[in-house]
């Protein structure tokens, strides 16, 4: 499933979670980096307005479908690929991390935060290997000399694979640096998870994600941040219908 941006098309190349297990598994047996993008409806407004944005997510080894809209436009393409939301594939990516003796980094986010979600992520993963807990200032800028510095702190830990918690577009950007800084790394943008894992913020509960009600329970949580996002990502829902329809008698 393609999704036309300024700098070109970005693509949902990873369609199952078993594809992304391989996928995973081999850099990890290869001994070569990846950077992973979740995409969903507030990244493709933004893709679609920012061109270093879209830069960064054309860096991107693999892009998984984060959000039911991407997964419905998925279907109506007759390309269809399954939900893989960021917050759902941070015990998997550390479960694949320890079975194959891989070390993991988190950063962003706060000092207490990664202390409690990696508390979070050794209890549930038996094995797991923190190597670094690295939370950025304020104010961070992915494309600096600072985020050098984080990208080499974290590879001179020993980790393989990072969790960037920085939020969009800044994981993304970080991610692309790292491909070319510390190309031995793997990268996984996965947004607010670690606050998820932490305790920081509460994640809607199962029941409402089953139903895909997520958004509005997120939005009913704080509509003066969210009201704003979420109406831009519905404005450009018509057209992505028509474009998924069309991909449809290709």
């Amino acid at each position: 499933m393609e999704f036309q941006t300024p700098e070109g098309p970005v693509a949902v190349n990873i369609a199952t979670m078993s594809a992304l297990r391989a996928a995973v598994d081999t850099r990890f047996t290869e001994g070569e980096g990846f950077a992973l993008a979740t995409l969903n409806l507030d990244h493709l407004v933004k893709l679609g307005q920012d061109h270093d944005f879209a830069a960064a997510y054309l860096a991107q080894d693999f892009v998984v479908a984060d959000g039911n809209p991407v997964v419905w436009l998925s279907r109506l393409a007759h390309r269809p690929v399954d939900l893989m939301p960021g917050a759902n594939l941070v015990v998997p990516l550390a479960q694949m991390a320890a079975a194959a003796n891989v070390s993991i980094a988190l950063i962003g986010s706060t000092d207490d935060a990664l202390d409690k979600a990696g508390a979070a992520l050794v209890a549930r993963v038996p094995g797991l290997e923190i190597a670094a807990k690295i939370a950025p200032p304020m104010g961070f800028d992915p494309d600096s000399a600072a985020a050098n510095t984080v990208l080499r702190d974290a590879a001179a830990s020993g980790a393989r694979l990072a969790f960037l918690a920085l939020g969009a577009p800044k994981q993304e950007a970080l991610a692309a640096r790292g491909r070319v800084v510390t190309p031995q790394m793997g990268f996984a943008s996965i947004g607010a998870s670690l606050d998820f894992l932490s305790g920081h913020q509460n994640r809607a509960p199962e029941w409402v994600q089953r139903i895909a009600m997520e958004w509005l329970w997120r939005l009913l949580s704080n509509p003066a941040r969210l009201a704003g996002r979420y109406a831009r990502c519905f404005a450009i829902l018509p057209r992505l219908t028509v474009n998924a329809l069309a991909l449809r008698k290709k």
